[in-house]
């Protein structure tokens, strides 16, 4: 599947590596304010980021450099190396605030969650290439994938970590709405997902998990405690007003009123710092890398590479809506980080090796036989 072609330096998409690098630049500007001062790091975690991150862009290249369709001979290998690894993290993986879900590797804590997001992409995109269903699948039909998703959901559930976990349901909903379900499954799956929701809300969700969701509906009820966060944040994204108070110098951060500044909330620290305008361009530049992106899968040659493409921007995409809503009090507090932009090794490597994904489908969508584009 490995090979060098010419076209491909004709096809890379300067587009889409002009806006990840506005992206990663912005981000990295934004972490150096949200972990400063920084006494009690050995290594500042913009430094960690920064080095994490140059190694990312060398994978990118290396991602790039094979043919995508790989994934669809090699994701069910993929899919077992996770969950191998979430066995490992639930079994010995190191323990922080009460939940056991990452692998120590020196540099940073490997979180397995992470890339279990992007392998549920690959699962997804490659099953619904294989078995394409004329007038739309039947609950049978998706019974497969359902099952393939459930094993890492439990298992990162476990740990616990109801954020991550979340966010494979919500991967899966999406891709599979996309590919078109028959009215009987969309009744089924609503039916089973309202009955575990209920059951979940009883009997399996913690005490603290369930005081997250009271806290979002009433935060100034125990604002010492689980609504503090919650409050600081909306503090510091109500300061900044139109134009910002300047960079390294929001308050909420720098005097440390605002917890987690440099992993949940760092948005909130850029919308303190450069205000509503400063926001602005900065998510006008991040949702236009994704909306390039869903540009790719359209002009795919194929259906994996289109379904890859849908299923990249959706881990993206919903993630970042998820974290933008919580920092503003819209959503409670889950723990989804703003892909490329909190700090976090195992976001970081994931993000970028689906963007990788994404150059990867881009400089792939001309027509083999004739080099033109499909």
């Amino acid at each position: 599947m490995y090979r060098i072609d010419r076209r491909l330096l004709e096809h890379f998409d300067v587009i889409l590596m002009l806006l990840i690098v506005l992206v990663c630049g912005m981000a990295l500007f934004n972490l150096y304010s949200a972990s400063m001062p920084s006494p009690g790091y050995s290594l500042a975690p913009w430094m960690k980021q920064s080095i994490i991150m140059a190694g990312c862009f060398l994978l990118f290249f290396v991602i790039i450099s094979f043919d995508y369709k790989l994934l669809h001979v090699l994701n069910y290998p993929f899919y077992f190396f996770i969950i191998a690894f979430l066995l490992i993290a639930d079994a010995i993986g190191a323990t922080a605030g009460g939940a056991q879900r990452w692998i120590n590797l020196g540099l940073f804590n490997f979180q397995p969650s992470e890339p279990a997001k992007l392998m549920i992409v690959i699962t997804l995109a490659s099953y619904y290439a294989r078995k394409e269903v004329s007038g739309g699948y039947s609950f049978l039909d998706i019974l497969p994938p359902l099952g393939l998703m459930m094993v890492p959901f439990i298992l990162i559930l476990i740990q616990p970590d109801l954020g991550t976990s979340l966010m494979l349901i919500i991967i899966f909903a999406s891709m599979t709405m996309f590919v078109k379900l028959r009215w009987s499954a969309y009744v089924i799956l609503l039916s089973l997902g309202s009955g575990a929701g209920i059951f979940a809300w009883f009997h399996l969700l913690k005490p603290y998990q369930k005081k997250r969701v009271e806290t979002f509906l009433n935060p100034e009820h125990d604002l010492a405690n689980q609504g503090y966060q919650i409050l600081q944040s909306k503090i510091a994204v109500g300061s900044g007003g139109l134009t910002g108070n300047g960079y390294l110098k929001g308050t909420q951060g720098h005097l440390h009123f605002l917890p987690e500044r440099h992993t949940d909330f760092a948005c909130s620290i850029l919308a303190e710092e450069w205000g509503f305008i400063g926001c602005l361009i900065f998510l006008l530049i991040y949702f236009g890398m994704l909306f390039w992106g869903l540009y790719v899968g359209m002009t795919s040659k194929d259906r994996f590479g289109t379904l890859l493409a849908f299923g990249v921007v959706t881990l993206i995409f919903w993630q970042a809506v998820i974290n933008l809503f919580m920092i503003m009090g819209f959503l409670p507090v889950v723990g989804i980080p703003l892909p490329l932009v909190s700090y976090g090794g195992s976001s970081l490597i994931t993000t970028m090796m689906g963007l990788a994904i994404l150059m990867n489908v881009r400089m792939r969508r001309f027509n083999p036989m004739t080099g033109k584009n499909h």
